[in-house]
């Protein structure tokens, strides 16, 4: 996009001075805000007839970049910064500063938990985690009888494109003892109207952005609830307000919250995938196989070793899909893989100690299990359905894929 504003230095009736000129720019700037990031450019070429030229630039035609405004320069440009680069950098201060968190809490909005189940409410056919302000929820700790003071328990999670700053409490963690608390975990849920739910569960009723929110707050909030404590000198932890970190005062060593790599793996022997299930899934539900990463392995070295280890195959060929943070059980980096293994070498070996049952499964029965809206309902025989993880685990995003491949290679071409 070029525009062109010219005018004859001499011009009595048209003359832009410079504070009209800085308006335009302006106004310019944030009317193209919302775009990726750019280069806003304007110069004057000529000193008796001066032309004022704005240019829209991507990123790579800019070579030299000047980060202000001019006057009667020959080359001038203003960086336009992306949304989500201006959230970074507004994260990054609020983690850094603790004074700057503490002011960004006044306005912020804060997601509540109870022994980390996220508090959820009910609209219509779906689940919300409802927003309180720090004046609802302070009102809310005195109506308990907590101090007002649990609010620098809270870790900031995220915000939204205007600044405004997330955080996360658990009302039980850190506080009464675990009795009191699930006593008064009814009398909380009815105060703010709605109910304390397991994120297991709740990840069936989440959109994408409140599941990736909370189960972030989860895992934030579970691992500082499991490391108040310095492993080298036995002395508490102090978190910052953040709670992006947490330091020893007695030797000054920062600990940081981590996330354990696990690979997890669809393996395919061309026309079927293998599924396995634990003893502690849920009745019926079927996945890929998952396994953490050994100390000094690679991602392929991993997924050879856990396919071999759990039912007893070897990988032909290996082919990465994504990534996702899951927060269970402690907050993993979930590595999502495609295998494949010869079609003659299918068969299964299940080690009983990892897996309670491991199978190959159709097409035509995985999309079956994909399509199942209810598949806790028990059918009447008393067996569960074969069904499969939700939606926004990267498991069944794995098993999506692997049925569209499969759709269109069988496809004529």
């Amino acid at each position: 996009m070029i525009l062109h504003f010219s005018y004859l230095q001499d011009s009595s009736y048209f003359i832009f001075r410079r504070s009209l000129v800085s308006c335009i720019l302006r106004n310019l700037a944030a009317l193209l805000w919302r775009h990726s990031q750019a280069y806003l450019v304007y110069y004057s070429n000529s000193s008796c007839c001066n032309k004022l030229k704005f240019q829209w630039l991507p990123t790579v035609e800019v070579s030299h970049p000047q980060i202000v405004f001019g006057w009667r320069k020959s080359f001038w440009c203003y960086r336009l910064l992306s949304t989500y680069i201006t959230k970074t950098r507004y994260l990054f201060e609020l983690k850094e500063d603790d004074d700057a968190c503490k002011k960004a809490q006044q306005t912020g909005a804060f997601y509540l938990f109870h022994s980390l189940a996220p508090l959820l409410q009910q609209s219509e056919h779906q689940y919300l985690p409802p927003q309180h302000s720090l004046l609802e929820l302070e009102r809310l700790l005195r109506k308990f009888g907590q101090d007002t003071q649990r609010v620098e328990d809270s870790v900031l999670i995220g915000c939204s494109e205007q600044h405004e700053a997330w955080f996360a409490l658990d009302l039980c963690l850190n506080g009464s003892s675990s009795i009191n608390a699930s006593l008064q975990k009814p009398e909380m849920e009815m105060e703010l109207k709605g109910s304390f739910v397991d994120l297991r569960k709740a990840l069936f009723w989440l959109n994408v952005k409140d599941a990736s929110l909370l189960s972030t707050a989860q895992a934030l909030l579970r691992w500082h609830d499991a490391h108040q404590f310095c492993s080298r000198s036995g002395q508490p932890t102090k978190k910052n307000v953040a709670g992006s970190k947490r330091v020893c005062p007695s030797n000054k060593i920062i600990y940081y919250p981590q996330m354990a790599p696990v690979v997890i793996t669809l393996v395919s022997d061309g026309t079927r995938c293998l599924l396995a299930r634990q003893s502690s899934f849920p009745k019926g539900m079927y996945s890929a196989l998952a396994g953490f990463c050994d100390i000094g392995e690679s991602v392929e070295e991993a997924v050879r070793r856990e396919v071999a280890e759990e039912v007893g195959l070897e990988i032909e060929r290996l082919q990465y899909s994504a990534s996702q943070h899951w927060p269970f059980p402690n907050s993993s980096l979930m590595i999502a893989c495609h295998a494949t293994v010869k079609p003659g070498q299918t068969e299964i070996q299940v080690n009983f100690r990892e897996l309670e049952a491991a199978a190959w499964f159709s097409h035509d029965e995985v999309i079956t299990a994909l399509k199942r809206n209810d598949p806790h309902t028990q059918q009447q025989n008393g067996a569960f359905p074969f069904w499969l993880p939700p939606k926004l685990a990267i498991a069944n995003q794995l098993i999506k894929e692997w049925v569209e491949k499969s759709t269109c290679s069988s496809l004529p071409a």
